[in-house]
């Protein structure tokens, strides 16, 4: 059983994860993708460092890992952050959120076809339902007058990313701890994000609104800072069930935030999806013992 503690920092985490899918829903309304992700990954950058440093934790590189570092930052921060902030641009919130979750179905396909990893009965029947929930989703996107069929596509592509990047973490060899890496991917990402945000996009005129700015507040602050903090102070010590289930109910809050944050009104067919994506994740990432149990 999990220390209280723990537990109270995972319900938190969960809830902070989830609410930032409606969050950065909003910040789109006065903000363009790229300088949202730009300003928002600068502050986090120096919120991280700042806190770390606090806590006397290294953040030096070892000499000749920063090409594995480059390698790792590409699918894991560009690919994931840049491709997720057009498909919430395009969807609504809690539809985005529920896409980018296919991830761990999409690291299960990747290792299957690219490190001929064994597929499983209960693979087979996560990628089912994943695959439900999507074709789901994009037969209401094509069904109506104001669907955005190709924010899906930015969205499973940012899960393809992210999944790319969880399979090269396993496999790299790397002798970085968790924060360093952490700090040293989103940093190198800045100037990157910066450079496009500037090159393709028109200037912000900063006259935000005041939600507007508790909505950038909340994106360095709670998603790039303290929920960052809070995932590194207690990933070590969190059973694979725990996690598990962390992941699988971050886009169920996103779809029930939205509805108060965003004001979006779900449809059946996001209810179902969500269904079959929980399922998915339920298969893919929870012991065999615990499925069978459950």
């Amino acid at each position: 059983m999990l220390p209280a503690r723990n537990l109270l920092a995972l319900v938190l985490l969960t809830v902070m994860w989830g609410v930032n899918w409606p969050v950065m829903k909003i910040s789109l309304r006065e903000l363009t993708p790229l300088y949202f992700r730009a300003l928002t990954m600068t502050g986090g950058v120096f919120l991280l460092i700042g806190w770390y440093r606090s806590r006397g934790a290294r953040l030096a590189l070892p000499p000749g890992s920063l090409p594995r570092v480059l390698m790792l930052l590409l699918p894991n921060i560009l690919g994931w952050h840049t491709l997720s902030i057009f498909g919430v641009q395009a969807l609504a919130s809690g539809r985005a959120a529920i896409l980018g979750f296919t991830m761990p179905i999409f690291t299960v396909l990747f290792g299957v076809m690219l490190f001929r990893e064994k597929m499983t009965p209960r693979l087979w029947l996560a990628t089912a339902c994943a695959a439900s929930a999507v074709l789901l989703l994009l037969w209401h996107e094509l069904g109506t007058i104001s669907g955005r069929p190709a924010g899906m596509l930015w969205m499973l592509s940012a899960a393809a990313c992210w999944a790319i990047g969880t399979l090269l973490l396993k496999r790299i060899p790397l002798q970085v701890p968790t924060e360093a890496l952490t700090v040293w991917m989103i940093g190198l990402a800045v100037p990157v994000l910066w450079i496009l945000a500037i090159t393709l996009e028109p200037a912000p005129s900063w006259s935000f609104s005041p939600t507007m700015w508790g909505a950038l507040c909340y994106g360095f602050a709670i998603n790039y800072g303290a929920a960052q903090i809070i995932w590194f102070g207690i990933a070590r010590s969190l059973p694979p069930v725990a996690s598990a289930l962390s992941i699988m109910f971050i886009p169920v809050i996103g779809l029930g935030s939205a509805m108060w944050i965003t004001g979006e009104q779900p449809f059946a067919q996001d209810y179902l999806a969500a269904i079959l994506i929980i399922a998915a994740l339920g298969a893919t990432l929870l012991p065999a013992g615990r499925a069978r149990a459950a």
